[in-house]
Protein backbone atom coordinates (compact mmCIF):
# COMPACT_ATOMS: atom_id res chain seq x y z
CA UNK A 1 0.00 0.00 0.00
CA UNK A 2 1.44 3.78 -0.52
CA UNK A 3 1.36 6.81 1.34
CA UNK A 4 -0.78 8.89 0.62
CA UNK A 5 -3.76 6.21 0.29
CA UNK A 6 -5.92 7.06 -2.59
CA UNK A 7 -8.77 5.14 -3.77
CA UNK A 8 -11.72 5.90 -5.90
CA UNK A 9 -15.21 4.48 -5.61
CA UNK A 10 -17.42 4.21 -8.94
CA UNK A 11 -15.05 6.52 -10.77
CA UNK A 12 -14.90 9.26 -8.25
CA UNK A 13 -11.70 10.10 -5.59
CA UNK A 14 -12.10 9.87 -1.87
CA UNK A 15 -10.48 11.50 0.60
CA UNK A 16 -10.23 8.30 3.07
CA UNK A 17 -9.19 11.11 5.48
CA UNK A 18 -12.20 12.88 5.79
CA UNK A 19 -14.13 10.01 5.57
CA UNK A 20 -12.19 8.61 8.96
CA UNK A 21 -13.05 11.85 10.93
CA UNK A 22 -16.80 11.99 10.04
CA UNK A 23 -16.60 8.26 11.18
CA UNK A 24 -14.62 9.34 14.41
CA UNK A 25 -17.15 11.59 14.90
CA UNK A 26 -20.19 8.54 14.66
CA UNK A 27 -18.41 5.77 16.09
CA UNK A 28 -17.50 8.02 19.05
CA UNK A 29 -20.56 9.43 19.61
CA UNK A 30 -22.43 6.05 19.57
CA UNK A 31 -20.39 4.90 21.68
CA UNK A 32 -20.45 7.64 24.26
CA UNK A 33 -24.69 6.91 24.18
CA UNK A 34 -23.79 3.32 24.57
CA UNK A 35 -21.48 3.45 27.77
CA UNK A 36 -24.28 6.45 29.73
CA UNK A 37 -27.10 3.12 28.66
CA UNK A 38 -25.19 1.09 31.37
CA UNK A 39 -24.40 3.93 34.31
CA UNK A 40 -26.90 5.73 36.52
CA UNK A 41 -26.10 9.88 35.07
CA UNK A 42 -26.20 12.15 37.99
CA UNK A 43 -26.77 14.94 35.33
CA UNK A 44 -30.12 15.45 33.88
CA UNK A 45 -31.16 14.55 30.16
CA UNK A 46 -31.10 18.33 29.67
CA UNK A 47 -28.14 19.66 31.70
CA UNK A 48 -26.27 16.82 29.31
CA UNK A 49 -28.02 18.39 25.99
CA UNK A 50 -26.44 21.63 27.28
CA UNK A 51 -22.95 20.08 28.25
CA UNK A 52 -22.69 18.40 24.58
CA UNK A 53 -23.82 21.83 22.96
CA UNK A 54 -21.13 23.72 24.69
CA UNK A 55 -18.43 21.01 24.10
CA UNK A 56 -19.15 21.02 20.45
CA UNK A 57 -18.93 24.82 20.19
CA UNK A 58 -16.03 25.28 22.25
CA UNK A 59 -14.18 22.25 20.55
CA UNK A 60 -15.05 24.19 17.04
CA UNK A 61 -13.82 27.24 18.07
CA UNK A 62 -10.63 25.98 19.73
CA UNK A 63 -9.90 23.89 16.76
CA UNK A 64 -9.92 26.58 14.35
CA UNK A 65 -8.36 28.99 16.46
CA UNK A 66 -5.39 26.84 17.36
CA UNK A 67 -4.71 25.42 14.01
CA UNK A 68 -4.00 28.62 12.49
CA UNK A 69 -2.15 29.67 15.69
CA UNK A 70 0.60 27.00 14.57
CA UNK A 71 1.02 29.06 11.36
CA UNK A 72 -0.33 32.51 11.85
CA UNK A 73 2.44 34.50 9.59
CA UNK A 74 0.80 33.52 6.35
CA UNK A 75 -0.52 35.61 3.40
CA UNK A 76 -4.69 36.07 3.16
CA UNK A 77 -5.84 35.96 -0.12
CA UNK A 78 -8.96 34.98 -1.56
CA UNK A 79 -7.42 31.72 -3.24
CA UNK A 80 -6.54 30.33 0.86
CA UNK A 81 -9.54 31.70 2.65
CA UNK A 82 -10.78 28.28 2.49
CA UNK A 83 -7.99 26.31 3.13
CA UNK A 84 -7.40 28.62 6.61
CA UNK A 85 -10.87 28.23 8.06
CA UNK A 86 -10.62 24.54 7.39
CA UNK A 87 -7.34 24.27 9.32
CA UNK A 88 -7.58 22.21 12.30
CA UNK A 89 -6.15 20.60 15.29
CA UNK A 90 -7.30 17.93 18.03
CA UNK A 91 -5.55 19.61 20.50
CA UNK A 92 -7.80 22.99 20.17
CA UNK A 93 -10.41 21.19 19.68
CA UNK A 94 -10.04 19.74 23.30
CA UNK A 95 -9.42 22.06 25.38
CA UNK A 96 -11.87 24.17 23.62
CA UNK A 97 -14.57 22.09 24.12
CA UNK A 98 -13.51 21.17 28.02
CA UNK A 99 -13.89 24.99 28.35
CA UNK A 100 -17.40 25.31 26.35
CA UNK A 101 -17.84 22.82 29.07
CA UNK A 102 -17.07 24.66 32.26
CA UNK A 103 -18.88 28.15 30.55
CA UNK A 104 -22.24 25.41 30.02
CA UNK A 105 -22.06 24.52 33.33
CA UNK A 106 -21.59 27.26 34.76
CA UNK A 107 -24.88 28.73 32.87
CA UNK A 108 -27.15 26.22 33.80
CA UNK A 109 -25.62 25.84 37.30
CA UNK A 110 -24.59 22.34 37.11
CA UNK A 111 -22.10 21.31 39.72
CA UNK A 112 -21.50 17.70 39.00
CA UNK A 113 -18.47 16.71 37.20
CA UNK A 114 -19.27 15.56 33.82
CA UNK A 115 -16.14 14.30 31.69
CA UNK A 116 -15.63 10.82 32.41
CA UNK A 117 -18.23 9.37 30.03
CA UNK A 118 -16.63 11.14 27.34
CA UNK A 119 -13.12 9.64 27.68
CA UNK A 120 -12.87 5.85 25.94
CA UNK A 121 -15.49 7.51 23.05
CA UNK A 122 -12.88 10.19 22.77
CA UNK A 123 -9.92 7.69 22.59
CA UNK A 124 -11.43 5.76 20.32
CA UNK A 125 -12.56 9.15 17.93
CA UNK A 126 -8.74 10.25 18.38
CA UNK A 127 -8.23 6.72 17.16
CA UNK A 128 -9.90 6.57 13.85
CA UNK A 129 -9.30 10.04 13.19
CA UNK A 130 -5.10 9.24 13.38
CA UNK A 131 -5.73 6.60 11.02
CA UNK A 132 -6.99 8.87 8.51
CA UNK A 133 -3.93 11.22 9.35
CA UNK A 134 -1.22 8.37 8.25
CA UNK A 135 -3.13 7.36 5.29
CA UNK A 136 -2.69 10.84 4.28
CA UNK A 137 0.86 11.19 4.25
CA UNK A 138 2.65 14.75 3.68
CA UNK A 139 -1.02 15.70 2.72
CA UNK A 140 -1.73 16.31 6.44
CA UNK A 141 0.54 18.03 9.02
CA UNK A 142 0.35 14.95 10.90
CA UNK A 143 3.76 13.84 9.98
CA UNK A 144 7.33 13.83 11.45
CA UNK A 145 11.05 15.22 10.45
CA UNK A 146 13.15 13.16 8.28
CA UNK A 147 15.05 10.20 10.70
CA UNK A 148 17.61 8.03 9.86
CA UNK A 149 16.21 5.38 12.76
CA UNK A 150 14.85 2.09 12.03
CA UNK A 151 11.15 3.72 12.19
CA UNK A 152 11.56 6.11 9.48
CA UNK A 153 8.80 5.69 6.70
CA UNK A 154 8.18 7.26 3.28
CA UNK A 155 4.93 9.22 3.34
CA UNK A 156 4.85 10.29 -0.24
CA UNK A 157 7.53 12.54 -0.97
CA UNK A 158 10.11 9.76 -0.93
CA UNK A 159 11.85 10.93 2.58
CA UNK A 160 12.22 8.65 5.30
CA UNK A 161 10.30 10.17 8.33
CA UNK A 162 9.03 10.04 12.02
CA UNK A 163 5.20 8.91 11.28
CA UNK A 164 4.09 10.63 14.21
CA UNK A 165 0.61 9.81 13.53
CA UNK A 166 1.40 5.82 14.17
CA UNK A 167 3.33 6.68 17.23
CA UNK A 168 0.37 7.92 18.52
CA UNK A 169 -2.22 5.10 17.50
CA UNK A 170 0.61 2.99 19.55
CA UNK A 171 0.09 5.45 22.36
CA UNK A 172 -3.78 5.44 22.56
CA UNK A 173 -4.16 1.39 22.23
CA UNK A 174 -1.85 1.85 25.91
CA UNK A 175 -3.68 4.60 27.16
CA UNK A 176 -7.26 2.90 26.17
CA UNK A 177 -6.19 0.14 27.98
CA UNK A 178 -4.32 1.44 31.09
CA UNK A 179 -7.45 3.41 31.49
CA UNK A 180 -9.78 0.55 31.56
CA UNK A 181 -7.48 -1.49 33.92
CA UNK A 182 -7.35 1.82 36.04
CA UNK A 183 -11.33 2.39 35.85
CA UNK A 184 -11.99 -0.92 37.08
CA UNK A 185 -9.26 -1.28 39.82
CA UNK A 186 -9.07 1.98 40.97
CA UNK A 187 -11.34 4.43 43.42
CA UNK A 188 -11.29 7.68 41.54
CA UNK A 189 -13.41 10.34 42.30
CA UNK A 190 -15.91 12.18 39.88
CA UNK A 191 -14.24 13.84 36.86
CA UNK A 192 -10.95 12.90 37.70
CA UNK A 193 -10.26 10.33 34.61
CA UNK A 194 -10.90 12.83 32.37
CA UNK A 195 -8.06 14.67 33.95
CA UNK A 196 -5.91 11.65 33.79
CA UNK A 197 -6.52 11.88 30.14
CA UNK A 198 -6.51 15.29 29.48
CA UNK A 199 -2.87 15.38 31.35
CA UNK A 200 -1.63 11.98 29.58
CA UNK A 201 -1.97 13.28 26.42
CA UNK A 202 -1.51 16.75 26.32
CA UNK A 203 2.09 15.56 27.49
CA UNK A 204 1.93 13.41 25.06
CA UNK A 205 1.56 15.52 22.15
CA UNK A 206 4.31 18.08 24.38
CA UNK A 207 6.71 16.04 23.39
CA UNK A 208 5.70 14.22 20.19
CA UNK A 209 5.63 17.87 19.16
CA UNK A 210 9.65 18.25 18.48
CA UNK A 211 9.30 15.27 16.16
CA UNK A 212 7.35 17.83 13.68
CA UNK A 213 8.50 20.33 11.15
CA UNK A 214 6.94 22.85 12.76
CA UNK A 215 7.37 26.26 11.46
CA UNK A 216 5.98 29.01 13.76
CA UNK A 217 7.91 29.25 17.65
CA UNK A 218 7.28 31.14 20.75
CA UNK A 219 9.44 30.92 23.13
CA UNK A 220 11.08 27.78 21.34
CA UNK A 221 7.87 26.27 21.69
CA UNK A 222 5.41 25.69 18.72
CA UNK A 223 1.56 26.87 19.62
CA UNK A 224 0.18 22.99 20.25
CA UNK A 225 3.26 22.58 22.88
CA UNK A 226 2.00 26.22 24.52
CA UNK A 227 -1.43 24.92 24.77
CA UNK A 228 0.03 21.79 26.47
CA UNK A 229 1.37 24.15 28.98
CA UNK A 230 -1.58 26.31 29.75
CA UNK A 231 -3.68 22.61 30.03
CA UNK A 232 -0.72 21.82 32.89
CA UNK A 233 -1.28 24.80 34.43
CA UNK A 234 -4.80 24.43 34.15
CA UNK A 235 -4.42 21.37 35.96
CA UNK A 236 -2.22 22.54 38.29
CA UNK A 237 -4.02 22.10 41.82
CA UNK A 238 -4.84 18.83 40.77
CA UNK A 239 -1.45 17.85 39.98
CA UNK A 240 -0.11 19.49 43.23
CA UNK A 241 -3.03 17.72 44.91
CA UNK A 242 -1.78 14.05 43.09
CA UNK A 243 2.10 15.04 43.67
CA UNK A 244 1.46 15.58 47.52
CA UNK A 245 -0.84 12.21 47.77
CA UNK A 246 1.85 10.40 46.63
CA UNK A 247 4.74 11.73 48.80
Amino acid sequence: MNIPFETTVFGYSVNIHLVLEYLAFFIGYRYYLYLRKGKIDTISSLNRLSIILGAALGALIGSRLVGFLENPIVNIFKGNIIQLLNTKTIMGGLFGGLLGVEISKKIIGETQSSGDLFVFPIILGIFIGRIGCFLSGINEFTYGKETTSFFGMDLGDGVLRHPTALYELFFLIILFFTFKYIQKNASLNHGELFKWFMLSYFTFRFFIEFLKPNVFYVFGLSSIQLLCVICWLYYYKFIFQKLKNAG
